[in-house]
């Protein structure tokens, strides 16, 4: 039935496994029957065949912001829900890892779960861990993952990142924007970890794809545009500049209350954004309560290469104000590499940011990771 979304499509399989009691879920709001008016964790709770409920980072609704630990899932008591509630973004980082004891017990595994196609975004690597675990305990139970569009659609953005900058903002081996939808990715996830385990990809309807995401998956990914400049403007979480988290434009608003002595000045210009200079005053996160000046990035609907140009505005940035700095101190539970680092991935680009490489070379290093991707997609087919 292809008018079926995805969620309702699994909820009509006729497989005793679903209720059997034994369902471990990976999901948090974006998991929504608009049929039924339900959430999955609550249709599966009430069959009984809720065991095991896994959470990502941000929490079941997307209440926590950025780097907010979930260490108490009793909040969600009040939902009465049949099975146990299992955080995986901790206060720790063996919390981000599923333990073999909470995978034993299953009979199968159901993720349900909207990615938005960069690899920052830590849904992807929950997923990824989680299948490393299994292969790395030997435990082959059936997943199901619930397809979802990629908000971002099929352009690739970056370089494939290697295992010198991986962490839980950073795959090994996808590029920044990666152009795969949940289910896709699922795959690459479970050739690249060699797993055995049998995994089935329900897929979603045209009228999903037409939606790319209804529910805001995250706090700070609030709206049908900041996933298109969240690739470039992520690594600004490396810097101490606001991102714009505390504004209801996070990711398209950004700047610091340092940046008052470029006002006037004609910022690095690219094909498919607009940047818009103005005043604001983030409500909380960096610069709180302090008048920042800075931009809006905005969309002409031309292609546009974000990443490209947020690494130029950053080392413009960094040449032209004197009190622009590199965020020091752990960032997602490494301390061994600045966050910039770990966010940009690639030797070349870290030495453009840095001054000490040309636009030219970070260019070709773009494009030479971009057609690498591209070729191992087609490989994957």
């Amino acid at each position: 039935m292809p008018s079926m979304a995805a969620i309702e499509r699994f909820l009509q399989m006729e497989d005793s496994v679903f209720h059997s009691g034994k369902v471990g879920l990976l999901c948090n709001h974006t998991s929504f029957d608009f049929s039924s008016g339900q959430y999955l964790f609550q249709i599966l709770s009430r069959r009984g065949s809720l065991r095991r409920l896994f959470l990502p980072e941000h929490g079941l609704f997307a209440e926590l912001q950025d780097q907010i630990p979930l260490s108490d899932t009793g909040v969600y008591s009040g939902l009465g829900l049949n099975g146990e509630i299992v955080s995986l973004y901790g206060n720790s980082e063996e919390s981000l890892v599923v333990e073999a004891a909470a995978l034993r017990d299953l009979d199968a595994i159901v993720i349900d779960i909207q990615d938005i196609g960069v690899r920052y975004y830590t849904f992807s690597t929950t997923m990824r861990y989680l299948f490393e675990s299994m292969v790395h305990h030997g435990i082959n139970l059936p997943v199901y993952i619930l397809d979802k569009p990629n908000p971002c659609g099929s352009p690739i953005e970056g370089t494939v990142l290697s295992p010198l900058f991986e962490s839980f903002v950073g795959p090994v081996g996808l590029p920044h924007r990666h152009g795969l939808t949940v289910g896709q990715l699922g795959r690459f996830f479970h050739e690249d970890a060699r797993a055995n385990f049998p995994l089935h990809v329900v897929p979603f309807s045209p009228q999903e794809s037409v939606l790319a995401f209804p529910i805001p998956p995250s706090p700070n990914m609030p709206g049908p545009w900041t996933h298109l400049v969240y690739s470039g403007q992520c690594l600004l979480e490396g810097t101490n500049l606001s991102e714009g988290r505390g504004t209801t434009r996070p990711f398209e608003i950004f700047g610091a209350p340092f940046m008052a002595n470029l006002e006037g000045r004609n910022p690095p210009r690219v094909t498919g954004a607009v940047l818009r200079p103005l005043r604001f005053i983030p409500t909380f996160h960096k610069h709180s309560g302090q008048l920042c000046s800075g931009f809006q990035v905005h969309l002409s609907g031309d292609a546009y290469h974000s990443l490209g140009h947020t690494l130029q505005l950053l080392r413009w940035i960094r040449e032209e104000c004197p009190e622009f700095a590199w965020h020091k101190g752990p960032y997602e539970f490494r301390s061994d590499r600045p966050a910039i680092e770990l966010l940009a991935g690639d030797p070349t680009l870290i030495a453009y940011l840095n001054g000490t490489e040309t636009w030219q070379t970070a260019q070709e290093t773009l494009r030479e990771g971009e057609n690498n991707w591209r070729n191992r997609l087609r490989s994957l087919q």
